[in-house]
């Protein structure tokens, strides 16, 4: 499949650029036209952000890796930001200040430092060891779905299946889960509906307040009890920073999954000749994992990398940005940068190399990357073989998405088995 700009993009005028929304939904339809015409003429654009706040595009593969990599492109916009300038995004407000002390939020050695805890508890062999509970669970809803012969496959399966297993990975009890959703939501939301989602975050952060008290006198196997005894020498995370490690990871950590398998799908269902080649290849382990870093990269599940803000004027592609600027990489442009992969608006599941930067680089790399990668290679094959004849009731019908910051996904997906 490849992409036919809806609108025409190439038509817009240069003066018009600045004022085009990329948090809309009517935008999410299809942002690739956009990126394109930046890429070809405005690499480094202004564009409207949340709450009508403006952000600088950085559209083209090497000028979104260096910025990923930029030391002067800081997280913490408080150090980028000069006493006189208003921020480029609404202030985070007061109740919320001990979010902005993770992963997400801080730079050089406080950064460094929070990794290196936070590496002791979220490892590889603790993700690896969740293959079969995946493959369980993917099995379970499937087998709901066809008792019914149908389901939503963004409500039914791609959303309880990384959430139940990022839960379970951090220790929340089961019957808490469904909760989650919706505080995850809000969380996202909260730069453009901030008196909407306020409440909901705070109460989902007292939530995990008491998961870390509870912890800390009966620990368990999970990772709240290892972010409670994690240690570098003599230094601790406090309960703030774990509270903002596990906001980061129950958001992050299945975001990205979510919109990977709901547009993955997608993706496929417009393309069955992909299906059907992924259908017969679903037990080579090798042609699964190569698929799925060409749907990461072809859906791009994170549009933009979180927001930097740069501490000094910053020159990218002949562009000066000026300092306390709010820069966003933009990845879904970046894996669509025909410099880099041949034809890059084809699906092709055999793709390789693939350097794409769905999972950003640099200091930043998404911690969650790992577990994203398991729950798709499982997620897709497992549809696919459950339902040789998978499909939309109504192909034609335009796919609902959602708008909104950073993630590109869709609010639903209703489909046959």
């Amino acid at each position: 499949m490849r992409r036919t700009p809806t609108p025409a993009w190439s038509s817009v005028p240069a003066s018009e650029l600045a004022s085009v929304d990329i948090t809309s939904r009517q935008f999410a339809v299809d942002p690739f036209g956009f990126w394109e015409r930046l890429r070809a003429d405005a690499p480094v654009q202004p564009v409207r952000w949340v709450r009508g706040s403006t952000a600088w595009a950085v559209t083209r593969y090497g000028d979104v890796e260096a910025a990923l990599r930029d030391p002067r492109m800081r997280k913490n916009r408080h150090d980028a930001l000069t006493t006189q300038q208003p921020p480029a995004t609404p202030r985070v407000p007061k109740a919320l200040a001990s979010l902005e002390r993770g992963l997400l939020s801080v730079d050089g050695p406080d950064h460094d430092r929070l990794r290196r805890l936070v590496h002791q508890a979220f490892t590889p062999r603790r993700i690896e060891q969740m293959r079969d509970q995946a493959a369980c669970l993917s099995d379970s809803l499937l087998d709901i779905a066809a008792r019914h012969g149908s389901m939503d496959l963004i409500n039914d399966y791609a959303v309880p299946l990384p959430l139940i297993m990022i839960a379970r990975i951090i220790g929340v009890p089961e019957k808490d889960v469904s909760r989650f959703r919706g505080w995850t939501r809000a969380l996202l939301s909260i730069g453009e509906r901030p008196l909407r989602s306020i409440g909901s975050v705070l109460v989902f952060m007292r939530y995990l307040r008491r998961l870390i008290t509870v912890r800390s006198r009966d620990p368990r196997d999970d990772l709240v009890s290892a972010l409670v005894s994690a240690r570098d020498g003599g230094d601790r995370l406090t309960t703030d920073e774990i509270v903002a490690m596990l906001v980061l990871l129950l958001t992050a950590g299945h975001e990205t999954t979510v919109n990977l398998i709901g547009v993955g799908t997608l993706a496929l269902l417009e393309n069955p000749e992909h299906a059907d080649l992924l259908r017969a290849r679903s037990d080579d382990p090798e042609a699964m994992r190569t698929a799925v870093e060409e749907l990461l990269r072809f859906t791009s599940p994170v549009e933009t990398a979180t927001e930097r803000w740069v501490d000094r004027d910053v020159v990218i592609a002949d562009h000066t940005v000026p300092r306390g600027s709010l820069v966003l990489a933009v990845i879904a442009s970046a894996n669509r940068d025909p410099s880099i992969f041949p034809d890059p608006d084809r699906l092709d599941l055999t793709r390789w190399p693939n350097p794409h930067l769905a999972f950003g680089k640099g200091p930043h790399y998404c911690l969650g990357a790992s577990l994203a990668r398991l729950e798709a290679q499982i997620a897709i094959p497992a549809l696919l073989r459950r339902a040789p004849t998978l499909r939309r009731p109504d192909p034609t019908a335009p796919a609902a998405w959602r708008g909104g910051p950073i993630v590109r996904g869709l609010e639903s997906l209703p489909v046959i088995l």
